[in-house]
């Protein structure tokens, strides 16, 4: 069979974009399929929005109130506007999400808040520098005031925070009167990276809502703000809608995040993805020609060693160049000219991660010169 795609001309996937490039589970599909018959009550009244709050309170060990919603940017900015008055300010990392990449979106939905950076090595926010941040003017009428911590648990840079390192930022935010959200764009990947329970990486840390990412992990358009403070419950409820986010037909959404937690789909497809990135990582660590990058190789200290499923790598011009000639993609020269970030997804296998070791092991072999 033809194709002008080449990332499908031999059943290699080459797309390293990002892991919500690949399409989605199949059992997400089907439950999608199935949600689709017969008739069911609109704006989350249904059987299937009902038990996903269920679903999510027994996965999390907790009574949670859950809203779900189209996009991670929609949940960062509703949590984040019922967390925050526009005269707070969320203090995140310089490399978040919600300060790079959501267009202002959070300081829309907070009404004005401020987001104010925080920085740290490896994509993550320093202790040091946050204890400052959390108590700078307080107090002061002319300057925002400190309101939430905001943290990106898979980072940006694609280190994970411990659970030690969580408690610590936490605890510094808690002693200085913020709320903390954490956003979990890549939750599942953090979660099987670090053998922890979704109760101790969130709730059982003084974490209040979280943005529950599930899109980038083999679901469709479906993520969600997880709430495990009951008193933000009615506010959120009012910015849900008011954002646009109350579905008519939430039950397409919510039996893609009824299908990803069942059977563990969610934490297998992290897995997944983050083992294919550890392949990947050790195989260009062992490729004359490849650096593989640390949190110490980055003169802003943002790119780390990816311990979800993000790899960052030094590549010559010649090599990005010829890899995308044979249909590999991914992102290259935003953070510097020569570096190039690679994203693994639960959609990727060990023949797709060996085609690309093998491709850039075949573009940078010296030539042989004839005798």
């Amino acid at each position: 069979m033809s194709t002008d795609r080449p990332d499908l001309a031999d059943g290699i996937l080459r797309a390293y974009l990002s892991d919500n490039a690949v399409g989605a589970s199949p059992e997400i599909l089907a439950a999608v399929v199935a949600a689709s018959a017969g008739v069911a009550a609109p704006y989350g009244e249904d059987p299937l929005s009902i038990g996903v709050t269920d679903l999510l309170s027994a996965t999390f060990e907790h009574t949670v109130d859950v809203f779900p919603v189209a996009t991670g940017s929609a949940a960062n900015g509703i949590a984040l506007a019922a967390l925050t008055p526009p005269w707070g300010a969320v203090l995140c990392h310089p490399d978040a999400h919600i300060a790079n990449d959501e267009a202002g979106a959070p300081e829309f939905f907070t009404n004005g808040a401020k987001l104010v950076p925080v920085g740290g090595a490896n994509g993550k926010i320093d202790p040091d520098l946050l204890r400052e941040a959390a108590s700078r003017r307080r107090g002061d009428i002319h300057s925002v005031q400190p309101a939430v911590l905001s943290i990106t648990q898979a980072t940006e840079s694609g280190s994970v925070y411990s659970i030690d390192e969580l408690r610590t930022l936490t605890a510094i935010a808690r002693d200085a009167g913020l709320r903390v959200h954490m956003d979990g764009a890549r939750f599942a990947n953090a979660l099987v990276a670090l053998g922890a329970s979704p109760a101790e990486m969130t709730w059982m840390l003084g974490v209040d809502v979280l943005s529950f990412g599930a899109t980038k992990n083999g679901a469709m358009t479906a993520d969600a703000v997880v709430s495990f403070d009951p008193a933000l419950a009615a506010e959120l409820a009012f910015r849900h809608k008011r954002a646009g986010q109350l579905t008519s037909k939430m039950r397409f959404q919510t039996a893609q995040l009824a299908a990803y937690l069942a059977d563990g789909l969610w934490l297998r497809n992290a897995v997944q993805a983050n083992e294919m990135a550890r392949r990947l990582r050790d195989g260009f660590a062992v490729t004359p020609g490849v650096e593989v990058l640390g949190d110490d190789l980055i003169s802003d200290d943002a790119i780390g060693e990816a311990t979800a499923n993000i790899l960052f790598c030094r590549f010559s011009e010649h090599l990005t160049s010829s890899l995308r000639d044979r249909g590999f993609d991914f992102y290259a020269g935003r953070w510097e000219q020569d570096v190039v970030r690679i994203v693994t997804s639960f959609a990727h296998t060990e023949r797709d991660i060996d085609a690309l070791l093998t491709a850039a092991r075949e573009v940078l072999r010296p030539q042989v010169v004839g005798v």
